[in-house]
């Protein structure tokens, strides 16, 4: 079960992160967030895969974004297109695709983007396109009919680890969790001590 901690800018809080070996680092470039990277670059050594989040950007922002920040993947959290998404594929980063899930899953649009992501990423929707901090009904994922593997968000805490253990014996294309304002002192600065307590009840799954 792979672990990505999201909306990340401080760079002492961010070292003190990184001790903990997510697989997934998230740094925001969605200006309306309250965890807006702004102009911030940090030095990360390798190890933490270095994720640029974008909502509705154009190709030549992310594009930027991915030489500029050193990225390995990229997270798409609006409605980017599919041709959009091959075009950052051909960057040599991950991408994975979000949805904002409410009752149901669209599986409709979510096949047109099977061949253009390496993974899906499943949010409470919002107009905010994350950061909520509320979940949605993860019995939806029962019914979820691919094997493109994804991962969940949305107000994920430690007490929902017996419910992620659930939910992936149910379904083993459940790759990951993505944490963010659970896990926050304020927005972009992270609880340390319970990131490091929820990773080792999600690595005892």
């Amino acid at each position: 079960m792979k672990l990505k901690v999201c909306g990340l800018k401080d760079p002492d809080n961010l070292k003190m992160v990184l001790g903990q070996n997510p697989d997934y680092i998230g740094y925001i470039f969605y200006e309306k967030s309250p965890r807006f990277i702004g102009n911030r670059k940090f030095n990360v050594p390798q190890g933490a895969k270095k994720t640029g989040v974008f909502v509705n950007a154009n190709f030549e922002f992310i594009k930027n974004k991915i030489k500029s920040h050193s990225l390995d993947a990229v997270q798409l959290h609006g409605d980017e297109s599919v041709d959009l998404c091959n075009g950052i594929r051909s960057q040599s980063v991950e991408i994975i695709k979000a949805f904002g899930i409410d009752t149901t899953l669209d599986i409709e649009l979510m096949t047109t983007y099977l061949k253009s992501c390496d993974y899906f990423l499943f949010d409470t929707k919002s107009r905010k396109h994350g950061g909520t901090g509320k979940r949605f009904d993860w019995s939806i994922l029962h019914f979820y009919p691919f094997e493109k593997p994804f991962f969940i968000s949305g107000g994920i805490d430690s007490i929902h680890i017996s419910e992620i253990k659930k939910l992936s014996a149910k379904n083993p294309f459940l790759h990951g969790v993505d944490i963010n304002s659970k896990f926050e002192i304020e927005p972009g600065i992270k609880n340390i001590t319970k990131i490091a307590e929820f990773k080792t009840l999600l690595h005892d799954l």
